[in-house]
């Protein structure tokens, strides 16, 4: 119950909804229960006859009304005295009117509740929905690379709707359901206690019959929601590795990896339905069994005269009774569907309760320029418990150009995601100005920085929008002129709609060139101080490499550039050449001073590590 109150704890302002709901329900609860009670009236007056009047109105002049405790002495003596003074006919149609009356006001209040508790479950959703999102945009690189997406994303999309559908579901049973089953209970005890008393042994033999039915719905439900996310999982990655699952024929092992997870899922999912569905005709046919019962009990206390119940009275008091389980089933299903509800709720409070790794500080500053340069002192970082940077110290003086080199996996990217705090040093500190990068806050220190990496991230969206991503409200022509300045304004004008022509998802209608041009672009309309360029080029052709090189120089000019390259042109026209190799710096210095160390630099260099010009 605690995962479910954490759960109501978004329709805050709850009393918003609660108390007209609370209101609404009594009256919806109040007058359905009198529709059923009112049949013993309609009864009697069907029954009736003139010359049972007399007695009624002695005991009207004498006695006087009876206690509406005794319910059904209170209906007929009224009933008998409405005979007497309007006759049958018109005691029917008072006794109808007022039944209709009763429906009518039943449903309008029975509307208004639902109303209530669906604008309340509508925005408990969407403050869900919202807190997990946020959350997630929020949480730091690491925890995406060791989470699958499937996983995310089915807690996102199946999970927060299995919580629709199931815990907020319920919300509406809780109150409802149980204040119907007293206000029943109320009258059958009013009506006939000792009847009552009886009849009400049996309902818990149906109530344990039920819970062991569902019993294992939980963990079946959690085992759905691991097979769903590995299904959603498998086709993320079979739709984005399209061309290379067909490039090794490995189409027919994808679809049987992905057949065997929908068969399990197929599988737990019938299980459950299996349970489910069980629940209802069980509870259905212990209903008639147990009305069955009450009805040969009941007939037998009104045949020997041993109960003060009439026949119209008796009849009424099982049409009630008979909607006693309806109630209780309702509430039994509500138990059997919150399984899985609170097993998906738990789920997307985990997400939401995933602890960003970084965060502003508590007095973090805002740094509107930059000016002398980007220090790294011994900077340390780890991936759990592997170390990759090992006390790290340079510089990034401003204007300049610093390009870091050295053997694959030695840490270069690292350094580039600690620069934005993508990730967050292990021990050290990064200062910008001489600033802590911690006590500045993020917004205005990506403010900072414009970055453009090896692949290119772009979004199903127009040409015009991906390159005013990071500046929305950008007008046409400063659209156009980075476009110029990122030599892609020849071929954007030759696509099918110029700059609103769709690039589908991920950029999948232009070529690689294409999509880093605009991603180059993009980097140029933010017109940042410092830009991060992470092997912007390595995965193009000749051809296209040349135009986003010249791109990439158009971008540089000015600006203080960190760069990880795999040209030389580029490395050695940068201003400060820093080797980095298993998480060290190995050596720094300008081109000509790094080959006459001769050292790293020179034989990465002599190995042909880095391409020439074409």
């Amino acid at each position: 119950m605690k995962t479910y109150f954490r759960l109501l704890s978004f329709a805050k302002p709850i009393e918003k909804f609660a108390i007209p709901y609370i209101i609404f329900t009594i009256f919806a609860v109040f007058f359905n229960t009198l529709n059923l009670a009112l049949l013993a009236p309609l009864l009697q007056t069907l029954f009736s006859e003139k010359d049972k009047c007399g007695p009624a109105v002695s005991q009207a002049a004498t006695n006087g009304a009876p206690s509406i405790i005794d319910l059904s002495a209170y209906f007929n003596y009224y009933v008998d005295l409405i005979v007497h003074r309007y006759g049958a006919w018109g005691a029917l149609q008072f006794v109808c009117g007022v039944i209709i009356v009763s429906v009518i006001l039943a449903n309008v209040s029975k509307y208004l509740a639902q109303r209530t508790m669906e604008n309340m479950r509508n925005h408990t959703l969407l403050n869900i929905r919202r807190s997990v999102f946020n959350n997630v945009m929020n949480l730091h690189l690491g925890y995406f690379n060791n989470e699958r997406k499937g996983n995310i994303m089915a807690k996102v999309t199946s999970d927060v709707q299995t919580v629709q559908f199931s815990v907020t579901g319920t919300l509406q049973v809780i109150f409802k359901e149980p204040l119907q089953l007293i206000f029943y209970l109320v009258t059958l005890f009013a009506w006939s206690f000792k009847l009552t008393v009886f009849s009400l042994l049996v309902v818990p033999v149906a109530g344990f019959v039920i819970s062991r039915i569902v019993k294992k719905l939980k963990a079946q439900a959690v085992m759905a929601q691991q097979i769903y996310s590995n299904m959603i999982s498998y086709l993320d990655e079979a739709l984005t590795g399209i061309k290379i699952v067909k490039a090794f024929n490995a189409t027919d092992h994808i679809k049987e990896k992905f057949h065997e997870e929908n068969k399990r899922y197929t599988n737990v999912v019938k299980a459950m339905a299996r349970r489910q569905q069980l629940a209802s005709p069980v509870s259905e046919t212990m209903s008639i069994i147990m009305v069955s019962g009450i009805v040969l009990y009941g007939g037998y206390l009104v045949l020997t005269h041993q109960s003060a119940l009439s026949a119209s009275d008796f009849i009424a008091y099982i049409a009630i009774f008979s909607q006693l389980m309806r109630p209780a089933k309702a509430i039994s299903d509500s138990f059997t569907t919150i399984h899985s509800g609170i097993a998906a709720g738990e789920r997307v409070l985990e997400l939401i309760d995933e602890k960003p790794a970084i965060n502003d500080a508590e007095k973090a500053s805002v740094i509107t320029g930059f000016k002398n340069a980007i220090e790294f002192n011994n900077v340390s970082f780890a991936y759990g418990d592997r170390e990759v940077l090992h006390n790290i110290s340079f510089k990034v003086p401003a204007g300049k150009t610093v390009a870091l080199v050295g053997p694959s996996g030695g840490g270069k990217s690292t350094i580039m995601d600690l620069i934005p705090r993508f990730t967050d040093v292990k021990s050290g500190e990064i200062l910008v100005d001489g600033e802590n990068i911690k006590q500045i806050t993020m917004e205005s220190l990506r403010g900072l920085l414009g970055v453009v990496n090896q692949e290119s991230i772009l979004f199903n969206d127009t040409i015009f929008n991906n390159i005013a991503f990071g500046k929305p409200g950008a007008s046409a022509e400063q659209v156009e002129a980075a476009a110029r300045i990122a030599n892609a304004h020849e071929f954007i004008i030759n696509t099918e709609e110029g700059y609103q022509t769709s690039i589908g998802d991920r950029g999948t209608k232009l070529s690689g060139g294409q999509k880093q041009r605009i991603c180059i672009a993009r980097a140029v309309l933010s017109n940042p101080p410092v830009m991060l360029l992470d092997e912007a080029t390595s995965a193009l052709d000749t051809e296209s490499e040349k135009l986003v090189q010249e791109a990439l120089n158009n971008l540089m000019k000015d600006r203080t550039s960190v760069i990880i390259a795999h040209r030389l042109s580029t490395i050695q026209n940068a201003d400060i050449i820093i080797v980095i190799e298993s998480g060290n710096v190995a050596e720094q210095g300008t081109h000509y001073e790094l080959l006459q160390k001769n050292g790293l630099y020179k034989r990465l260099i002599d190995m042909q590590t880095f391409q020439t010009e074409g």
